[in-house]
């Protein structure tokens, strides 16, 4: 299956100049034959605290336009949007806070949601946004093509836990940031170590220019389950390419059994 990361620079908190500026990236992308294609995380807005303004109702102009998107092109379409709950908690009434949700759009109307469940403390998003309570993993379709694809959110990075506790369910990992350049090695790194370490593809697509004073440096790279690089880039905007396949990560799962030697903590 033929994936497309489009590493791109976000207008800050302008998701309508965000929208015209990705359509055709992604009419890119399925052009060049991807049939699943992946925005930076908070694609529509940037990695904004200022959530009374950037925060959407649930099914929001951004959910619509990944909807769209993946639709008119026939393709699978993530990317992460701030969007309040469906419905308000009787215990904690109205919701005010979004989540930063991974969604993930289907060509024929599909969709799926993963709440971001490590929220950035360092730089307060734990203060604006709710975190998640549960991963999510979904399987693809294109032809007679199967891919599990398993849906992270940038800090999630971090926590090797989340991403072992769902290894063997999961052919590729999906990962969108907004990774500041001061820690760009931790980013590239931590990327290897995930696909290495769960002998799966990973798929990491991170932002260019700057916002809000910090500055972003993209190095977005599609890796294979023995952490080889299949694509990269620099420091521009650019769509990568890869081919990936779960077949490979049975293959590379039966001649290095790594997974069944692991135990659980304690």
């Amino acid at each position: 299956m033929r994936v497309a990361a489009l590493q791109t620079d976000v207008v800050w908190e302008s998701p309508s100049a965000n929208f015209e500026r990705l359509a055709p990236w992604i009419r890119s992308a399925a052009a060049a034959g991807a049939h699943l294609a992946v925005l930076p995380e908070m694609f529509a807005c940037g990695f904004s605290m200022n959530t009374q303004v950037v925060r959407e109702r649930f099914g929001g102009p951004s959910v619509v336009f990944l909807q769209e998107q993946a639709a008119e092109h026939g393709l699978w379409l993530a990317g992460s949007v701030p969007e309040l709950a469906e419905e308000p908690t009787a215990r904690r009434g109205p919701r005010v806070r979004p989540y930063n949700t991974l969604i993930l759009a289907g060509p024929g109307g599909e969709i799926h949601r993963y709440r971001k469940l490590r929220p950035f403390t360092y730089a307060g998003e734990s203060e604006h946004y709710e975190p998640g309570h549960e991963t999510v993993t979904v399987e693809i379709e294109h032809a007679d093509q199967r891919l599990r694809v398993t849906l992270f959110i940038c800090y999630d990075l971090r926590f090797a836990d989340l991403f072992w506790d769902v290894a063997e369910e999961t052919d590729a990992y999906l990962v969108v940031a907004n990774w500041p350049v001061t820690r760009r090695r931790h980013w590239v790194d931590l990327l290897a170590a995930r696909a290495i370490e769960n002998q799966a593809y990973v798929v990491g697509v991170n932002r260019v220019g700057e916002g809000d004073g910090l500055a972003y440096a993209g190095d977005s790279r599609i890796l294979d389950p023995l952490g080889e690089t299949l694509a990269s880039a620099a420091g521009g905007e650019s769509m990568l390419l890869a081919e990936v396949d779960a077949a490979r990560v049975k293959q590379v799962r039966k001649d290095l059994p790594f997974l069944a030697d692991r135990r659980p903590p304690g």
